[in-house]
């Protein structure tokens, strides 16, 4: 069953790479068209859907900054592996996490946010937002924040990924009210089927091929290539010039003068 939810979780995940992938009449997957090596994805009229609800997918600042996020659906084993890569390295990541991984692996979520990782809202049951009624997805929201704060010390979420990329003005809107801030992504590839795993050169070139600066990072810690390949990844990418930001680096300096922020 646990197997089951997780390939539901994930299967429906729209990486996207059409600028505009329409999902139904209410709703559209969050799509990206890639740009050249080093360069932001294009995003098309997106772009002015998320600039009026203050979605973010990228830090288009120019500065060689990553912010790491990982989504969590369920557990597999591979995410104490990830967090002591990241401790080690002292890199801040965004954990999406939905109600089934809070309620199975409770311990793991209050270790992310004892070591300073912040913990994102991916919704209690996992829904597609664009077909659910304001109140409805407040519950999603809600719920989710509650068992949150039941097992950790993050009472409050304020970072939102729709379940399955999938999102519409409505829900932008929405979440907007719920005191939510949409984040998408510019990086991800398929890298959630368990039983495909490819080995941690591929999850490595992969995300070495893709990088650009400001990239958000999309990864799925059922990965078995990802927990190998983190590592390595963290070292060159820190080598190049990358630098490893926390969500909140990049709202704050997107959203406070340069005179008072100091970057």
């Amino acid at each position: 069953m646990k197997r089951l939810l997780g390939y539901c979780f994930v299967f429906v995940l729209i990486i996207g790479f059409s600028l505009e992938t329409e999902v139904d009449a209410r709703g559209f997957g969050w799509g990206y068209k890639k740009g050249s090596a080093g360069e932001i994805p294009e995003i098309g009229s997106y772009g002015d859907l998320l600039q009026e609800y203050g979605a973010y997918f990228a830090d288009s600042s120019g500065g060689k900054h990553i912010y790491l996020t990982f989504d969590n659906g369920y557990e597999e084993g591979y995410t104490p592996q990830i967090l002591d890569v990241l401790k080690k390295e002292n890199v801040p990541a965004t954990f999406f996490v939905t109600g089934h991984y809070v309620e199975t692996a409770p311990d793991l979520v209050k270790r992310m946010v004892d070591e300073g990782h912040i913990i994102g809202n991916h919704s209690y049951h996992h829904p597609d937002f664009s077909i659910l009624t304001k109140d409805a997805m407040r519950q999603e929201l809600e719920d989710l924040e509650k068992k949150v704060s039941e097992v950790s010390d993050q009472k409050d979420l304020k970072y939102l990924r729709p379940p399955r990329g999938i999102f519409n003005e409505q829900t932008l809107e929405w979440a907007n009210e719920l005191g939510y801030i949409h984040i998408f992504w510019s990086l991800a590839f398929k890298d959630w089927e368990t039983s495909n795993q490819k080995g941690w050169r591929y999850a490595y070139e992969e995300v070495m091929e893709k990088i650009h600066p400001g990239a958000i990072v999309l990864l799925h810690t059922v990965s078995k290539d990802n927990a190998e390949a983190l590592a390595v990844l963290i070292t060159d990418l820190k080598e190049e010039g990358y630098q490893f930001k926390s969500l909140d680096d990049l709202i704050l300096r997107d959203q406070i003068p340069e005179v008072i922020y100091g970057y």
